[in-house]
């Protein structure tokens, strides 16, 4: 699993972005695939995501995900729930102990947050749309909501879709450049003519420090070349392939 500085060695405090090593799944999805929305076998992605929350500590039963559908939308957790019963959001903050949160991804940007003076936790996913949409400033409102200060909050941004992976179209460009001409620096051209390649880390970084987020750290690793390690949609579309596993990020209170 991976650590980050930004959230590792804080009292009370256990993280970790888990890559696809350690599982049960076998085929397309070997190893630590824990997305149900996969259609892996379910009883390997229970033992899959309980692998997961005993990786830093937490018991399988206190481990939830949302049924992620790229919005802004974020839920503050009072107490754990099934995935059966899991929200329709991108993203979860709590103040509570015991609750462990979970974050699926297999390209877009799983962000980790926490004000370790206030104890307080947020998990985001952010794909494109979602962090357009605001997915990142409303988990900090969220979070100040429950008694958190921007300044204090630690973000730490997960393996994510490279920019030298990211090829998107001149109608994906054009949405951008649309909202803010600055955005030109987030695009660089693709061999492909008339594409370009799509820095959305640099994205999702800048919307973090819009929002007043000063102390970030990166994992700089890319999911769609780094095949032992993790899942990707990206590759498994341009594979032709049926479908793909998910990795899991997580964050928790002691």
């Amino acid at each position: 699993m991976i650590t980050l500085p930004t959230l590792a060695g804080l009292p009370g405090i256990r993280h970790a972005f888990l890559t696809r090593d350690g599982g049960v799944s076998t085929g397309l999805y070997a190893g630590l695939n824990c997305g149900y929305g996969s259609k892996d076998d379910p009883a390997a992605v229970r033992e899959n995501r309980a692998r997961a929350a005993q990786a830093i500590g937490q018991t399988p039963e206190s481990l939830i995900t949302v049924h992620q559908v790229h919005s802004p939308d974020v839920v503050t957790v009072r107490e754990s729930w099934t995935p059966a019963d899991a929200p329709r959001a991108d993203a979860m903050v709590t103040d509570r102990p015991g609750i462990t949160l979970g974050i699926l991804t297999a390209d877009c940007v799983p962000v980790l947050f926490c004000d370790p003076d206030a104890r307080i936790i947020g998990a985001a996913h952010a794909g494109w749309k979602g962090a357009v949409g605001g997915v990142l400033d409303a988990t900090i409102a969220a979070m100040v909501d429950l008694g958190a200060d921007p300044a204090r909050i630690r973000a730490g941004v997960g393996p994510h879709i490279a920019w030298d992976s990211y090829e998107v179209g001149p109608e994906f460009r054009a949405l951008f450049l649309d909202r803010d001409s600055a955005h030109a620096a987030l695009f660089k051209p693709s061999a492909r003519e008339k594409h370009w390649m799509f820095d959305l880390g640099r994205y999702v970084t800048n919307r973090l420090r819009a929002a007043g987020i000063g102390q970030i750290s990166h994992a700089g690793l890319d999911t769609v070349t780094r095949e032992s390690e993790f899942f990707s949609y990206r590759r498994a579309t341009l594979r032709g392939e049926p479908d793909y596993g998910r990795f899991l990020s997580v964050i928790a209170l002691t």
